[in-house]
């Protein structure tokens, strides 16, 4: 039994049995990866995958608890990797987080110039995408950390610490009709073509449901994962913007005016995630507390080790 067999076996399952897809990840071939399997299924004296002749089609009921603790195996030999360089007082490394768009551009700046000051030798390598993206690299250990909106917590296999809420404003130009209102509506939000996220980024399923309770039709005729590429459209005047508070207390963009909507949709939380049972190095502890300085260090230490 060896590392490359396990690794294998997990990132078959991982890939939809594609062994063409796995091969690449491990850096080796097909006919390679087929040789590491079956050999360890021989040596288990157990069939790990169901086959339709030569092609995997998907794990069996032993197979699933053997990958189980496959998972276990390869995540403790990460921990004892980290576990070592920690012990032996590097302070150098690659930080990887992933994040999405709004939290990279609006939030994290602070964060990583501070912490950078503190470990100038650690590289921080931001990876951004959709919150179901940062779940997944984060569970496969493809990122360190993950930071987006509620849907973290959703995940059994990662741990996630509600870090600071935030509300949706509504953005428009100077001079519009929205900007005369005291208090906006939703019907009065509904009366203009809508520019806002795409679906499953920055909050915007609260968006949707906002309307949907209400029983109102929103126009929602332009999505885009970027704060700023909202504000351009909205400043161009094809509709009226939907976005996350701090990216209009950060936006240079001095032709919009932005007006409360805390009252029309629900609260957003920005979670941050890390994998369950994972070793974390100080510098990513570091990290956290930085983030989100209401935590303790103890804390999360509990609730990494809880169910591990």
């Amino acid at each position: 039994m060896n590392f490359q067999q396990l690794r294998s076996i997990r990132e078959a399952a991982r890939r939809g049995y594609n062994l063409t897809e796995v091969a690449n990840v491990l850096f080796t071939s097909q006919p390679g990866v087929s040789r590491q399997i079956r050999e360890l299924e021989e040596e288990l004296g157990v069939e790990i995958f169901e086959r339709n002749g030569k092609r995997l089609t998907g794990l069996t009921e032993p197979g699933k608890g053997i990958l189980q603790i496959i998972e276990r195996l390869l995540l403790e030999a990460e921990n004892l990797r980290q576990a070592s360089q920690e012990y032996a007082g590097e302070r150098s490394g690659t930080l990887s987080v992933a994040t999405t768009h709004t939290q990279a551009r609006y939030v994290l700046p602070r964060v990583v110039q501070s912490f950078r000051a503190s470990f100038p030798d650690v590289r921080i390598a931001l990876q951004q995408s959709s919150p179901e993206h940062i779940a997944e690299w984060v569970m496969s250990g493809k990122a360190d950390i993950g930071i987006a909106t509620e849907g973290l917590s959703q995940f059994e296999e990662l741990v996630s610490f509600p870090c600071y809420q935030w509300s949706h404003v509504v953005v428009v130009p100077e001079g519009h009709p929205l900007g005369q209102l005291n208090l906006l509506s939703l019907e009065d939000l509904a009366a203009y073509p809508l520019i806002t996220y795409d679906v499953g980024f920055t909050g915007r399923g609260h968006i949707d449901d906002a309307f949907r309770q209400a029983g109102i039709a929103a126009d929602i005729v332009l999505t885009a994962m970027d704060s700023d590429v909202i504000q351009q459209y909205v400043s161009l005047g094809l509709g009226v913007g939907i976005v996350a508070s701090m990216a209009v207390e950060n936006s240079r963009n001095a032709s919009l005016q932005a007006l409360e909507a805390a009252h029309l949709f629900a609260p957003n939380v920005t979670r941050l995630a890390v994998r369950r049972g994972a070793y974390l190095r100080s510098y990513t502890y570091d990290f956290i507390l930085q983030f989100a300085p209401e935590l303790r260090r103890a804390d999360i230490e509990t609730a990494l080790s809880a169910g591990a």
